[in-house]
């Protein structure tokens, strides 16, 4: 293990970004570093090089040793999101009666789609967007309707407004499946851009669904706006979970919460969905919530740090590739629309796409460095790529280093 550094606050705890070392990440199992080759550098999907925060680790611990890993029961999970979002976020009129348990943000929510929205009708997403968004409507039965983001990478309004119009006339129920904060983007949304999208969703008769995933991870300087907050909010929704900034991903649980009139929605929500999380998954999220502040205070300072610094190896490093630095999340959104079209293609025939296409192509294969490929984002992904800085420094030096003698090879003239 590293020996302890100096946290950005002055605490003297360690930043848990630098806890472990590369040839002990690769001991893990996880998608992460298993579905590419020993050589490659993954920067790709949402997991954290990070060990677990104490608190969970032991309830874990508790848990295992006592044998209570049978099913789980009560609202202690609801109750340390509600004490956690009053003390971080403000959000003072939580109420656990309005919750449930689901057993991920993403099949939460599909119940809730499921509650509110009939088969065949619209859910308007602003993409680039997560890409399970697109796949979990679809096998739902519902229409995906894009609402692109702006330039700015912010959600455009008109764009939403016109989004919403065709929602409503593609069916009788639409709704607006929100990313606060957005992934890929990194963009924290404000509370006047939220309280728009509530006048607008109220003016076409769209009910919001809010993934609030990411929520604990606002960076320094930003601040989250919870959705359900936000006055016109009442008839929506916010799903959440630890599973995001305590790296809580294979410790299946997250919560479901209704605004106060979306209430009689969550009722009528099957009473076997509360059977899908995992009982170790409860312990744990609650654990998180509930003990893991200090932790993720740490966390957020390494993160704060990392995003700088991936500012410095990108001028240095890959100065054509344009960084939108982001509000929240670990999440890098690139692009890479400069490398030109010779910066890899998507693999397969006609009608056959890659998850791995464009530069996040070429950058695996000449630099050996894993990253999200922005085309499965949907609209206005292509040329881009996602790099995930939560890793050590150490790491993340080297991967841009990598990519940066990819693009100067890429580059250089014939011999």
């Amino acid at each position: 293990m590293a020996s302890p550094v100096p946290s950005a606050n002055g605490s003297g705890a360690q930043n848990p970004l630098t806890r472990l070392r590369l040839d002990e990440l690769r001991q893990r199992t996880s998608v992460k570093w298993r579905k590419h080759p020993p050589d490659v550098l993954p920067l790709w999907v949402a997991e954290m090089d990070v060990p677990l925060a104490p608190p969970v680790a032991d309830a874990l611990r508790r848990a295992v040793d006592v044998g209570d890993t049978g099913y789980p029961h009560g609202t202690a999970y609801a109750e340390a999101v509600g004490d956690f979002a009053a003390q971080r976020w403000a959000w003072n009129d939580f109420r656990v009666e309005r919750t449930t348990i689901v057993p991920d943000v993403m099949m939460g929510i599909v119940e809730v789609l499921r509650l509110v929205t009939d088969p065949g009708d619209g859910v308007v997403i602003c993409s680039p967007v997560y890409p399970p968004f697109y796949a979990f409507v679809g096998h739902a039965d519902r229409q995906v309707i894009e609402a692109p983001l702006g330039p700015d990478l912010r959600m455009d309004l008109a764009a939403l407004d016109e989004a919403f119009r065709r929602a409503r006339a593609h069916g009788r129920r639409p709704a607006f499946l929100l990313c606060n904060p957005h992934n890929p983007t990194g963009v924290v949304h404000r509370r006047d851009e939220l309280e728009a999208v509530a006048e607008l969703a109220c003016r076409h008769g769209v009910r919001v669904v809010s993934d609030e995933i990411h929520a604990p991870l606002v960076l320094p300087g930003t601040d989250l706006t919870p959705y359900l907050t936000v006055a016109g909010a009442e008839d929506a929704f916010a799903l959440i979970s630890a599973s995001k900034a305590w790296n809580l991903a294979g410790l299946k649980a997250a919560l479901a919460v209704a605004g106060p009139r979306a209430a009689a929605d969550l009722v009528r929500m099957p009473e076997e969905v509360s059977h899908g999380p995992s009982h170790l998954g409860v312990v744990a999220h609650t654990a998180a919530f509930r003990a893991g502040g200090q932790w993720l205070d740490l966390l957020l300072d390494g993160l704060d740090a990392n995003r700088a610094l991936l500012a410095t190896l990108l001028a240095e490093h890959v100065p054509s590739v344009t960084y939108h630095r982001p509000e929240g999340t670990y999440l890098a959104w690139l692009d890479c629309t400069r490398l030109g079209s010779g910066s890899g293609q998507a693999a397969g025939g006609p009608g056959v796409v890659s998850d791995v296409a464009g530069p996040a192509k070429m950058f695996l294969d000449r630099a050996r460095v894993a990253l999200s490929s922005g085309h499965v984002f949907g609209t206005g992904g292509a040329g881009f790529v996602r790099l995930n800085f939560a890793t050590s420094p150490a790491i993340l030096t080297d991967a841009v280093t990598r990519m940066g003698h990819a693009v100067r090879a890429q580059h250089a003239p014939p011999r």
